[in-house]
């Protein structure tokens, strides 16, 4: 990792970002951003599934916050990769950074599990009771896991506060 690290601070990419210092911030706030928007739409279309939200069919829902999700996942790549060029010694050697890539790859496919649970050959779950326990546990399992992406992001800031709370 301490290679893959010194190669990238190499990287003229990172050196220009280094050099932007008025970058990084916002860079960081697009991040935060696009966290908020693929948090949001899961909300949503978790909502829908626990029947809190009727006001659309749970076919009609994931089909509205799917272009959310996955806009909102390219531009936090991006936001993300960009970051990493910043200071990649300290973000890969980062615990809280290494939880959150494997948090959000469990997130993704969550995500993707329960936009195909929500749409299975045009049949909505409600109709099937075990089919709509299956998107209702997805729903679950998505939220908790964006959840985890976003405070695994905020490792740093986490353990911080949680020392300071335990002195």
């Amino acid at each position: 990792m301490l290679d893959l690290a010194t190669w990238l601070t190499s990287l003229p990419i990172g050196r220009a970002l280094r050099q932007l210092n008025w970058l990084v911030p916002w860079l960081q706030v697009v991040h935060i951003l696009a966290n908020g928007i693929i948090l949001g739409a899961v909300v949503m279309m978790g909502m829908r599934v626990w029947g809190i939200s009727r006001s659309q069919a749970t076919i009609a829902m994931a089909r509205r916050f799917q272009p959310w999700i996955w806009g909102g996942l390219v531009v936090l790549t991006v936001s993300g990769i960009l970051l990493i060029f910043y200071t990649p010694r300290r973000a890969l050697a980062d615990l809280a950074f290494q939880v959150k890539m494997w948090t959000m790859a469990a997130a993704i496919a969550a995500t993707v599990a329960l936009l195909f649970a929500m749409r299975p050959g045009g049949e909505a779950p409600e109709a099937d009771p075990s089919h709509h326990k299956l998107a209702s546990l997805l729903a679950t399992l998505t939220l908790v896991l964006w959840v985890g992406v976003t405070l695994a992001g905020r490792g740093r800031w986490f353990a911080t506060m949680m020392t300071r709370m335990m002195q």
